[in-house]
């Protein structure tokens, strides 16, 4: 028999995270009983007995339950993984095909002929400093930016695989567009296309992997896109390097076109998998999201896990606004973090340098051949760092894969600039070899620590400390901020290196400092943690946990008590079974 007065005493006093979302759990048993005006008929499936310090009795927060999930890591998971996965693998197939493309005299000849007739009095840092190069470049992410906000919209009204697909049948267009155009105007319109799929394909997926995937291996099943990513970089890099020895306008439609492949296999792939249980649950589809997440774990008994997602959907079902709900001051640390994660992240200047390495090479006064080889050792060496983060992302954590990282970024982009002012300044437009390979390990350095730690977790951490109520619009945030300044830094890169020279890798190198100072002060670790038990991570943080309001919190609790007690307020609701 259920004692509401029991659960909630004197609300004014109490702060708990959990609060919200057990009131609200405790309203819908409430109404099994109201609505069959028996006791006997529907008997209560959780039992709530955590006693709240500072006295009284509360009902347990759904951390008493994720002991009790069970299942094992299933063929399911890893196939879904992999298919989802493949947009990563499309996004960085872009960001290393653009830099390689635009080092090819046909292209230029087609697009860019200017850019052949450079004057030799021209610095070396400015040989690709044009505003039409750099838009070109970056015009993809411009899109990205809003189709990722609408992305949040339609992962949430109608679930991340319908969103993924839409994405990809946009990728294929822009392919299209792109490989067949003969007019820079097409050719920008394509990209434009392209950044409309690759927006929102970059918001559903890395939410689609984290729901997806058993909580104590979601670190490594997540990373799975940032390893997907670095593959499509490396492949694009090589098949730009192959490409070389192919004449005429073949070289760069080939190497434009064959990402149609992988965008193709993620968009039927996708289209044939069932949505995620969390995103089924959010939509209202109870059976459907029990019965799916009975098969991606291997087993029957998934009464705790799933009725953890219920409890987060019921609190999800009371806010009818998420973008609204994200801006309160009881989401502020994930509203921070989300806007943080993805702008830190360019700021550290790997896209600039991603993009922009061949011509970063070729100005070392080495040729087009040599440059694009440069370029394909680089991208060995950042899928194989990938593999770090994978093997220990759930075994050191978060902060310490994030702040080593920063340790090596910073090193290796102040000695990046320091060799290449003192090469220039010495030898002039050509270095010597082994000032050449000086620069290519302190790259190679800068983007190994970036792949274990700020490539793929950037991503990761967004996905994690967002609760279901806020999920679909924090991505959203998350997804169209990496864009935007992916966006301003693209468009500016060409222009800061040729006016700040050897400076501008010490400017990234700067605000990875203050990067790394955000992460140890501000971020928690979510190793190990489901991401229904997050929320409580800020709660106690030794930083967070003074800034946010509990007065917010109180009130909603203060109204759900209420609402229990008042037999006529109880609304009839769909309740899970």
């Amino acid at each position: 028999k259920i004692q509401p007065a029991h659960f909630v005493t004197k609300p004014t006093n109490v702060c708990h995270h959990y609060a919200k979302q057990k009131v609200l759990e405790v309203a819908s048993t409430c109404q099994k009983y109201l609505h069959t005006g028996t006791a006997g008929a529907h008997q209560p499936t959780t039992h709530y007995t955590y006693t709240m310090a500072g006295g009284g009795a509360a009902p347990a927060g759904v951390a008493s339950r994720s002991d009790q999930y069970h299942g094992t890591f299933t063929w399911r998971v890893v196939i879904a993984a992999f298919v989802a996965a493949c947009g990563g693998m499309i996004f960085g197939w872009d960001i290393g095909v653009t830099g390689g493309v635009e080092t090819f005299d046909s292209w230029k000849l087609r697009f860019f002929p200017h850019l052949l007739d450079i004057s030799p009095e021209t610095s070396i840092y400015c040989k690709y400093n044009d505003a039409l190069l750099q838009l070109f470049t970056s015009s993809l992410f411009l899109a990205g930016a809003f189709s990722a906000l609408v992305g949040g919209w339609s992962t949430k009204k109608y679930g991340r695989r319908f969103t993924i697909v839409v994405g990809g049948i946009f990728f294929l267009i822009g392919t299209i567009l792109q490989s067949t155009s003969y007019a820079l105007a097409q050719l920008i319109i394509g990209r434009v296309v392209l950044g409309v799929g690759v927006g929102l394909v970059n918001q559903a997926v890395p939410m689609y992997l984290s729901e997806m995937a058993p909580f104590q291996y979601r670190g490594a099943l997540n990373v799975m896109f940032q390893l997907m990513t670095t593959i499509g970089i490396f492949v694009a890099q090589l098949v730009n390097y192959k490409m070389t020895t192919v004449a005429g306008d073949w070289n760069w439609r080939i190497s434009v076109g064959v990402v149609g492949a992988p965008a193709l296999v993620m968009t039927i792939g996708t289209w044939l998998l069932n949505d995620s249980p969390s995103g089924m649950v959010e939509r209202g589809l109870f059976a459907e999201a029990k019965a799916e997440l009975s098969k991606i774990r291997g087993c029957e008994d998934v009464e705790a896990e799933y009725q953890d997602m219920v409890d987060s959907a019921m609190a999800t079902g009371a806010v009818k606004n998420p973008w609204k709900s994200i801006a309160k001051r009881r989401y502020l640390p994930q509203l921070v973090i989300a806007v943080c994660m993805p702008a830190f992240q360019q700021l550290s200047g790997i896209n600039s340098i991603m993009f922009y390495a061949p011509q970063i090479f070729e100005t070392l006064g080495h040729g087009n051949e040599s440059a694009l080889l440069n370029t394909v050792i680089m991208g060995a060496v950042n899928v194989g760092s990938t593999f770090v983060a994978i093997a220990f992302v759930d075994y050191f954590g978060r902060k310490a894969l994030l702040l080593e990282g920063g340790g090596q970024m910073i090193i290796a982009l102040f000695s990046t600039g320091a060799v290449l002012g003192a090469g220039f300044n010495k030898y002039g437009a050509a270095l010597p070899d082994s000032w050449a390979a000086a620069v290519l390990f302190l790259i190679c350095l800068f983007v190994s620590a970036f792949a274990w730690s700020w490539g793929p977790l950037a991503w990761l951490v967004p996905t994690e400390i967002q609760p279901l109520e806020t999920r679909s619009a924090g991505m959203a945030i998350t997804t169209s901020i990496n864009f935007l300044f992916t966006f301003f830094i693209g468009q500016a890169f060409q222009s800061m290196l040729c006016g700040m020279e050897f400076g501008v890798f010490m400017f990234f190198g700067g605000w990875v400092i203050v990067m790394s100072i955000f992460v140890a002060t501000l971020l928690p670790e979510t190793k190990r943690v489901p991401l229904e038990e997050v929320e409580g991570l800020f709660r106690r943080h030794f930083i967070w946990g003074k800034l946010l309001d509990c007065a917010e919190v109180n009130a909603e609790y203060a109204a759900g008590h209420k609402m229990i007690m008042e037999d006529g307020a109880l609304a009839p609701r769909p309740i899970a079974n």
